[in-house]
């Protein structure tokens, strides 16, 4: 098995951007939306072959068990190419969190299936009432011998109609405090009482659903970590998902959009144009410098504080003030849906500008964010 971590970081990019240019697919370069798994399927059994689908696993199970750096540079090369995001939830969230609190079971029936893309996750947590206070979920799990009987309602669930399972959190305690009576369940969406409805965004595109679970019967083993205890579990995430949402690989994707366009129709000329364009790039810059600070953090072995929440806020609000400058940029063209070529450039202008939209919303929302620095960073009064 190769120690990659071990390789010259140049050596490591160059293997990687190799392979990336010779076997991605050209059609999916640059889509401005969310991968199906169909179309990914190809792609996936490429990287699952070379050993590639899993970069922040252990060997033992599978991955390239690289270290915070090298996993910077396996994403900047994805992100370079163009390459659209997989159904990777299996991956990068509930696949490391069963390696934590999963049973022995757990870990040899999900974990391999996980990596070879038979099974496909998506994350079951937010509710109508239940966004970004997601403690306040009303979804129950009421235990009836060797199962839990689940009732209740989740949405923006990304690509649920796309996916063979979901990780939901749901209530098992209505009497205790609301963090301390949540439990966290493994579900196949094939399990009768199940109902999918997709939801069409802003730009066109069904990536989001409702799910509704209607006295679904999940097998007791089928809980990871303890009863009541799913918070715990649920909150071993959220920081490293803050982390993989703060990186500034969207705003430079958007950016570089933006100068494209910029330089063909001498838009950097206008001293107005290139004051706004310069700050926004030097906003990119800052946000990148406070993502390797993280990114050592997690390097050396550090468990990602609340700090962790101004990352989020910097970056996915620097991508929307990058959509609002690109949209304007475009003049007339910009309001108008689908590719326009505009002074020589192939551009899209809307469907960025949709889909930084809801950006300072999912993984928490700026308002969360802003108290949750506010009380526990700067130890504001609540």
């Amino acid at each position: 098995m190769t120690d990659y971590n071990a390789m010259a970081d140049e050596e490591f990019r160059l293997m990687l951007r190799e392979f990336i240019e010779r076997e991605y697919p050209p059609e999916l370069r640059n889509i401005t939306r969310r991968a199906r798994r169909g179309e990914m399927k190809g792609w996936w059994g490429k990287l699952h072959a070379r050993g590639w689908i899993a970069p922040n696993w252990p060997v033992e199970w599978g991955g390239m068990a690289l270290d915070a750096g090298k996993t910077v540079i396996y994403l900047d090369e994805l992100d370079r190419h163009g390459v659209a995001r997989a159904p990777d939830q299996g991956i990068t969230q509930v696949g490391p969190l069963i390696m934590r609190f999963g049973t022995e079971a757990q870990k040899g029936h999900y974990l391999p299936r996980t990596l070879s893309g038979e099974y496909i996750w998506c994350q079951g947590y937010s509710e109508p009432n239940s966004g970004s206070d997601l403690a306040s979920l009303q979804t129950s799990a009421v235990l009836d011998g060797d199962h839990f009987v689940v009732n209740g309602q989740k949405i923006w669930t990304s690509l649920a109609d796309d996916s063979t399972h979901c990780y939901v959190l749901v209530r098992t305690d209505r009497q205790a405090k609301k963090q301390q009576g949540i439990s966290f369940l493994l579900v196949d969406l094939a399990t009768p009482g199940l109902t999918i409805r997709p939801i069409v965004n802003l730009a066109g595109h069904g990536e989001f659903c409702q799910v509704f679970y209607d006295d679904v019967r999940v097998p007791r083993e089928n809980l990871v970590g303890k009863l009541n205890e799913g918070w715990t579990v649920a909150k071993a995430l959220l920081g490293f998902e803050r982390l993989g949402i703060g990186s500034p690989r969207r705003p430079q994707y958007a950016l570089r959009r933006l100068e494209d366009l910029a330089r063909a129709k001498g838009l950097l000329d206008d001293a107005g144009f290139a004051d706004r364009y310069t700050a926004l790039k030097l906003d990119i810059e800052d946000g990148a410098a406070l993502y390797r600070r993280f990114v050592e953090q997690v390097k050396r072995g550090e468990a990602l504080g609340p700090d962790v929440s101004m990352l989020k806020i910097w970056t996915m609000e620097t991508w929307q003030r990058i959509t609002d400058l690109l949209i304007e940029a475009g003049a007339e063209d910009g309001v108008i849906a689908g590719v326009r070529e505009v002074a020589g450039v192939e551009t899209d202008f809307l469907n960025p500008f949709y889909y930084a939209r809801p950006s300072t919303i999912y993984g928490g929302s700026s308002e969360i964010q802003r108290n949750v620095l506010s009380r526990y960073v700067l130890n504001l009064p609540s």
